[in-house]
């Protein structure tokens, strides 16, 4: 039946819900679907064989008519097969994907059909939100595409293809946009099938590969569910096998092709930029937790793959990146210990190089030491908040919370900026909660240091652990600032134990590192944290994520 004999009505849109023994959580996806409205006009969920009873509850809405369930016989191995098998059976102008261990928040597909018919748009993108569970957590995905509070600038332009706007590329999900359907049939536009891993990747380079007029709104429109305690982890959380690096680099390999096919060879090289600054660093920095036959494996495919990169989609990477780039190509071996160290902290979401700041024979700064002598190309031309400036940190706790800050100098980049004071911002992962202080910068013998104190009280909350970062704000002479995040110079402390704080009061307190040294602390307070303790859970609450 083509498109234009199929009832118009205001049923607009096919809803395609993905699953496998999920029976805990398909039902409320599917019931965040029908609770749309009437433009959804049919929830197809395809279930790929499960054996548990996934089947029993889609049973369970025989009485809705516009909940179509579609059972595999067999298991496909993957995602792609059967949201292409919702493809094909859906019977409206428009589709939307659906996970079902995830849900669509409410108006929003009202929000995205609404953009969609007024622009006449092929694809309208909106936000999805990773909800960390159990804490229940909120972060927008790509916050820089979309979350208008970070300096996102794409919300409510319409777009005829990416081209001109590479920086889309980041956004790889496929269920945060609707998708007109005789689009994806012009194009044949389908998902990888089998057990294809990564499969969002390469159906979205396929879908920007046609050059879509593609609408980007701020519409909240997916709750993507991020459950690290799960008995099964979803594929984006299995980063401790090597073969989930694999499927990465397998699926970015994929990516890049569908863009030379389609004669879109400036995408291909941005593709390659993005693997660059954002795939990359995120695997990196984990390297200290894995096994040494993993970090051999690791880096040996990884070199593999990097070796293939264009120098211009290289050069178009952020300098960090940049220098990361060079080492894999300079060193044959995985580099242990300090080195690692090093390459792992340039890794973080905010870079920074820690000391020593070696040099080679002929003084140029260098990331490694020879033999290899990987140059910081670029370094000099940096500006203030660009510099990977790095910052230590040293706490002490108990009535106030004592935070004795090391800012070091970078190959003499910071003192030429006259650093005057640094300003601490502590942002509870929870509630996103600040508070914030500030002190003047004193000269050492290689850099400078300040000493920030507060209440202790002001990093407590009422009946719970309240875990916070640290971010530091340096203040130069000029005017300008640059920003770093507080690191634990020792790595992983773990430093665990009771103080007294005002009034007698008993605070469970621990000083920790995160997986790229950031540092952490982490209180309890009163009667809860004691509870905690004597029940044997202190050691779970504090365990790290």
């Amino acid at each position: 039946m083509s498109e234009s004999s199929r009832p118009l009505g205001p049923a607009r849109v096919s809803v395609v819900v993905i699953a496998y023994n999920d029976a805990a959580h398909v039902g409320d996806a599917v019931r965040s679907a029908l609770a749309q409205g009437d433009a959804v006009g049919e929830v197809i969920v395809v279930d790929d064989a499960s054996g548990d009873t996934t089947p029993e509850v889609l049973a369970g809405f025989a009485g809705e008519p516009r909940v179509r369930p579609l059972p595999r016989t067999e298991n496909s191995g993957g995602c792609g097969t059967p949201r292409n098998d919702g493809i094909a059976a859906a019977a409206h102008p428009y589709v939307l994907f659906l996970d079902s261990d995830d849900l669509l928040l409410p108006g929003a597909v009202d929000g995205l059909l609404a953009v969609a018919e007024e622009q006449r748009t092929d694809v309208v993108a909106g936000v999805c939100v990773r909800r960390e569970l159990p804490e229940g957590r909120d972060t927008v995905w790509a916050p820089s595409l979309y979350d208008v509070s970070q300096g996102a600038t794409l919300p409510g332009t319409v777009l005829d293809g990416v081209e001109d706007h590479p920086e889309f590329l980041l956004d790889t999900l496929s269920v945060n946009k609707l998708y007109r359907r005789d689009f994806l049939a012009r194009h044949a536009i389908r998902f990888p099938d089998g057990a294809f891993h990564y499969e969002d990747f390469v159906f979205s380079a396929r879908v920007q590969a046609a050059r879509p007029r593609l609408a980007v709104t701020d519409v909240p429109v997916y709750v993507w569910h991020v459950r690290r305690q799960a008995a099964t982890l979803s594929i984006s959380l299995r980063r401790a096998s090597l073969a989930n690096w694999e499927h990465r680099l397998a699926a970015h390999a994929a990516v890049v092709d569908v863009f030379r096919t389609a004669a879109r060879p400036a995408l291909a090289r941005a593709a390659q930029t993005k693997f660059l600054d954002y795939d990359l660093p995120m695997y990196l920095r984990e390297l200290p937790q894995r096994t040494a036959e993993y970090r051999a494996g690791w880096w040996t495919v990884t070199r593999a793959h990097l070796a293939g990169f264009e120098p211009a989609a290289v050069a178009g990477a952020e300098a960090p990146s940049r220098w990361l780039h060079a080492a894999f190509a300079a060193l044959a071996a995985v580099p242990e210990g300090r080195e690692l160290t090093r390459f792992v902290e340039l890794a973080a979401p905010r870079p920074r190089l820690v000391p020593p700041y070696p040099r080679a024979e002929d003084g140029t700064p260098v990331l490694a030491a020879a033999p290899a002598d990987v140059p910081l190309d670029g370094l000099g031309k940096l500006g203030p908040d660009a510099l990977p400036v790095a910052v230590d940190g040293e706490v002490t706790v108990g009535a106030s919370t004592r935070l004795t800050l090391t800012v070091h100098d970078l190959y003499g980049r910071v003192a030429a900026l006259a650093p005057l004071s640094v300003g601490v911002s502590f942002t509870e992962r929870v509630s996103a909660d600040e508070v914030s202080a500030e002190a003047p910068l004193l000269p050492l013998e290689e850099g400078w240091t300040a000493t920030i104190a507060l209440p202790t009280s002001k990093l407590l909350r009422a009946g719970r652990l309240a875990a916070w970062s640290l971010h530091a704000e340096l203040r130069y002479a000029d005017g300008s600032t640059g920003t770093a995040e507080v690191r634990a110079p020792q790595g992983f402390a773990g430093r665990r134990g009771m103080v007294l704080g005002r009034l007698g009061r008993v605070l469970l307190v621990q000083v920790v590192a995160s997986a790229r040294r950031g540092l952490v602390l982490r209180f309890a307070g009163g009667a809860v944290g004691a509870r905690q303790v004597m029940s044997g859970r202190f050691k779970r609450l504090f365990a790290m994520r």
